[in-house]
């Protein structure tokens, strides 16, 4: 079974009675830490647990030295996906406004702690929900706990020493922020702008259609073919975004298109621009604005 699936507003309406789904609501904001809360509250499809990104989803950031959404640690973790009643066999919706970002975050941390298989993003998100003119509900969610155990796969993940390191070496780097902030050209949210030498721009957003669904499987796989061919001969792909959420979508869609799970560098830019030995670069890039 796939790793990566979707599954449409109307295919999940039909399943909300299904003994064993859990479905968690991962609405966010960078811009409003409090509007993933705010949002449940007012409304949320019928038996959907919350999963706040900065609660649940991340640990505690550390100025300096960590970037805006470090990994939760495996115990914490493991805690809320048992709270949320997840167990190893448990088919698990995730959603949140539409783009699928927040999504895929708590996706790519499922799929870190070693849980394959059952996993779901509501294609579209609540926005595709709402045009499908599907009913929300104010209802607590289910409160029995589930049992799923895990351990988290170093394999998944590098570190901003090991990028360090092996910076042009037989390593790509998949940036998944806009071009503006790759290039330098803006900064909205972190202190430096730029990107890490080397990189390629592939903002998450484009892996979406105009209608906010993804794209077809073909139509991801010939987005990001052309990026593996180090990977082929034994390189490593890495996805990084400013702070190790939309870098998930990407690999999200990647996995959607039948491609290999590449690594995350979870810190990404916030925790790369903490340490000024390391460099930083700034106009295109590695970018190949043709693919």
């Amino acid at each position: 079974m796939p790793i990566a699936q979707l599954i449409s507003p109307l295919q999940l309406h039909q399943r909300l009675e299904e003994p064993g789904l859990v479905i968690l609501d991962c609405r966010a904001s960078l811009d409003d830490l409090d509007y993933g809360r705010r949002s449940y509250a007012q409304g949320h499809i019928e038996g959907a647990r919350l999963a706040d990104l900065e609660r649940d989803l991340s640990g505690k950031v550390v100025k300096g030295v960590t970037g805006r959404h470090p990994l939760p640690s495996p115990g914490h973790l493991l805690e809320r996906f048992q709270a949320w009643g997840i167990n190893a066999n448990s088919d698990v919706v995730l959603y949140d406004d539409g783009p699928g970002a927040f999504a895929a975050r708590a996706w790519w941390l499922l799929v870190w702690l070693g849980k394959r298989n059952g996993l779901y993003i509501l294609d579209g998100g609540l926005k595709a929900w709402h045009e499908a003119r599907l009913p929300l509900s104010l209802n607590p969610p289910p409160t029995e706990r589930g049992h799923l155990s895990g351990k988290p796969d170093s394999e998944l993940v590098v570190t901003a020493q090991q990028l360090h390191e092996r910076l042009g070496a037989g390593m790509t780097l998949l940036d998944a922020r806009a071009e503006p902030r790759f290039k330098g050209e803006a900064e909205p949210i972190d202190p430096v702008a730029g990107h890490i030498p080397g990189a390629h721009c592939l903002d998450f957003s484009k892996n979406l259609q105009p209608s906010g669904a993804f794209l077809p499987p073909d139509q991801l796989r010939e987005r990001f073919k052309p990026y593996l061919t180090q990977a082929e001969s034994g390189g490593q792909v890495v996805a990084y975004c400013g702070s190790g959420v939309t870098a998930c979508h990407n690999l999200f869609a990647m996995c959607l298109a039948g491609l290999p799970l590449a690594k995350l560098y979870a810190g990404s830019w916030s925790e790369w621009i903490t340490d000024s030995q390391r460099p930083v670069a700034t106009g295109p890039g590695s970018n190949d604005q043709g693919r």
